[in-house]
């Protein structure tokens, strides 16, 4: 299949807001005085763009001076830069026709028809890595003039995997990827879902596949601490919101424990716990209940950045100048 190549313009029937017109939304929530240490007092949160589907996996690219990020259901990646707003950088994203995805129009838990790319990080060359929902695999883009694509891993013992959602690399060159089911029309119980659970895999850097953890409802945003030690799983089941903490191996991962739940955060607090970014002083930066927590190693809720909406995933430019969160159908951002 051929990918569109669209020309980097302005796109007028998203709302792309310039320096003088951005608006802002929600607020700071300031548990501890320590959250001043990463956005100060007064800071407010930017819209950047709207009028996406579910906007996902956000990563900041120093070549294009630009953040690139995913609309799920939009099967597109934008991209978005402080001189030229809004553009789409590749359609489609992550839905090609290449993987079994059933009759198009059927309802789902998202009410998509199209499931294009999710979760986006840069390899040790500065080439994009992409969890393509659809095409349920994950994929290198090897020419970012005309798009081409080497695909990484699609399949587990010869089985299709359910929807790549998120990655992350380890120093050595390792790769951890989650893959809950919410690529697939009907979740868990879609026909078309061949592994009898949603895993947590690791590509090692010669390109091993191994399947690291399998007993999770909905795996989600993983990250890795500074020190290597700790892979961190978000789980966006509503009903057992929690992050998971373990204690990487050699040979995958061991001494598994709940790192942070949604104890105390409140049922009124909207959204899952979704992506996750480690600042390098070590804080977490999850996206969760109510917007991204920011949270210490040590598992102290220091604030949250409130969003109003339900928010999927967040990144650090490569200054730790602002954090860019990709907020349901906005892009937003905050200076840190």
């Amino acid at each position: 299949m051929k990918f569109k190549i669209i020309p980097l313009i302005a796109i007028s029937f998203f709302g792309i807001l310039n320096s003088q017109q951005k608006r802002t939304i929600g607020n700071i929530e300031r548990l501890l005085p320590e959250i001043n240490d990463f956005v100060a007092p007064g800071a407010k949160i930017e819209v950047l763009a709207e009028g996406f589907g579910w906007s996902e996996g956000p990563v900041w690219v120093d070549r294009l001076d630009a953040l690139l990020f995913s609309d799920v259901p939009g099967n597109k990646i934008y991209q978005w830069d402080e001189k030229n707003g809004l553009s789409v950088f590749l359609s489609p994203s992550g839905y090609t026709g290449i993987a079994p995805r059933g009759k198009k129009g059927s309802k789902n838990a998202m009410s998509r028809d199209e499931s294009g790319s999710n979760g986006l990080i840069l390899d040790k060359n500065g080439q994009l890595i992409i969890c393509m929902h659809g095409d349920r695999r994950v994929a290198r883009l090897d020419d970012w003039v005309k798009k081409g694509f080497t695909t990484i891993a699609s399949k587990y013992q010869g089985k299709y995997f359910n929807s790549p959602n998120d990655l992350v690399y380890a120093k050595n060159g390792d790769l951890y990827f989650t893959d809950p089911p919410y690529g697939l029309k009907k979740g868990d119980e879609d026909l078309l879902k061949e592994l009898p659970f949603n895993g947590v895999f690791k590509i090692t850097h010669s390109g091993e596949l191994s399947l690291i953890i399998n007993d999770l409802t909905r795996p989600n945003g993983v990250a890795i601490s500074n020190d290597q030690k700790t892979l961190y799983v978000a789980i966006s089941d509503p009903k057992d919101r929690r992050i998971m903490a373990y204690d990487i191996t050699p040979n995958g991962v061991e001494n598994a424990r709940v790192f942070f739940d949604d104890d105390g955060l409140g049922k009124e607090n909207r959204g899952n716990f979704d992506g996750l970014k480690i600042h390098p002083s070590g804080t977490i930066f999850s996206t969760g209940p109510g917007g991204v927590l920011i949270i210490t190693p040590e598992g102290e809720h220091l604030g949250t950045i409130k969003t109003e909406e339900k928010t999927a995933n967040c990144a650090f430019d490569s200054n730790y100048e602002y954090l860019y969160m990709t907020t349901h159908m906005y892009l937003t951002r905050i200076k840190l």
